[in-house]
């Protein structure tokens, strides 16, 4: 694993991947990211030029992607087109970056017999009931519910089929929602947290029912370098860190860590086709590779991504207008 492509890794997991991994390992990195609108190469800044490049292009491009994966150990797969919403107003892109891009990838892993990661969501499970006691493992069938979430089941597939009929040394890994630095405005608790900022009420979909199990990004990065480390061919991981927060909570806790009254927020129109609820059971991680979370204390780690939003102004408002010009011309 001296040399890893990192896919992807400009934008806001991917990123976080990139700092951890050079902060707890010596090995180098090259990222292909195609810089859309959701990867920033400021996500890379400071990073030392002797273990971190950055090469600009498209996963789909199968020239560039042979050549760069013959020149790795391990791909570590996170480009993915991924915002919901979007997906619902153009479902094209991402069949071409989630689906076109993975086969991609995995051809030029079976070429060059190179280990390949592929980083997934919890939300190919689809959803539970609020009141269901059960979670997400590893054994859930796939029930997707939005273009996002059918395109990432679908690159899932992909993936066991290479390793099933070619052999591909590869892995999956699915986890629930994260938080944490450099990501884009246009996400839920980003777009909150920067609404306060700029002295707007935040937005929250219907009743602020529905449930995500959070996730800091940088348990994430520590998993996924675990499962790199200790994980087995063909094997998939559920990441998870036991955070679930109904929407209406974390509004109201970012509200009161920025020191405004909890329930100064607006109710907008549901999403169409919302998830009630995700929860990941992460028991075969823990158990079988001792993979823990460190950030336990979801509130704590709310604060301090609460601090750098405050503190790293310049990366976000480029986009903060342009986000919320497109929920207003859909009433959210």
């Amino acid at each position: 694993m001296s040399k890893l492509l990192v896919t992807g890794g400009a934008g806001f997991i991917g990123s976080n991947f990139v700092h951890h991994v050079i902060r707890h390992t010596d090995h180098t990195v090259t990222v292909l990211d195609k810089l859309t609108y959701a990867g920033n190469r400021d996500s890379l800044a400071g990073l030392p030029a002797n273990r971190v490049e950055l090469v600009v292009g498209d996963i789909a491009d199968a020239t560039l992607v042979d050549d760069l994966v013959g020149r790795v150990d391990t791909v570590v797969h996170y480009a993915a087109e991924s915002h919901n919403d979007n997906s619902l107003d153009d479902p094209r892109p991402f069949l071409d970056t989630n689906i076109v891009g993975t086969y991609t990838l995995l051809e030029a892993a079976r070429r060059n017999g190179t280990r390949f990661h592929h980083i997934s969501t919890d939300e190919v499970y689809g959803d539970l009931e609020l009141d269901d006691p059960a979670r997400f493992t590893e054994a859930t069938p796939y029930n997707p519910s939005s273009p996002y979430s059918s395109t990432k089941a679908g690159s899932d597939l992909l993936v066991r089929a290479w390793v099933r009929s070619f052999g591909v040394q590869a892995t999956i890994s699915n986890c629930s929602n994260n938080y944490g630095p450099y990501q884009h405005v246009e996400k839920f608790i980003p777009r909150q947290i920067t609404n306060v900022i700029r002295g707007i009420r935040p937005k929250l979909y219907g009743a602020g029912e529905n449930v995500r199990d959070w996730i800091h990004a940088d348990d994430h990065s520590s998993a996924v370098l675990t499962i790199l480390d200790r994980g087995r061919i063909g094997e998939t991981y559920l990441i998870g860190a036991d955070g679930e927060k109904d929407n209406k909570t974390v509004v109201e806790l970012i509200l009161s860590l920025m020191g405004e009254p909890s329930d100064a927020y607006d109710h907008v129109t549901d999403r169409a086709g919302h998830d009630m609820r995700y929860a990941i059971d992460s028991t075969k991680l823990r158990t079988e590779l001792g993979w823990v979370p460190q950030y336990r204390d979801f509130e704590a780690g709310l604060a301090a991504t609460i601090d750098w939003y405050r503190r790293n102004d310049a990366w976000w408002a480029r986009d903060k207008d342009g986000v919320e010009a497109f929920y207003a011309s859909k009433g959210q």
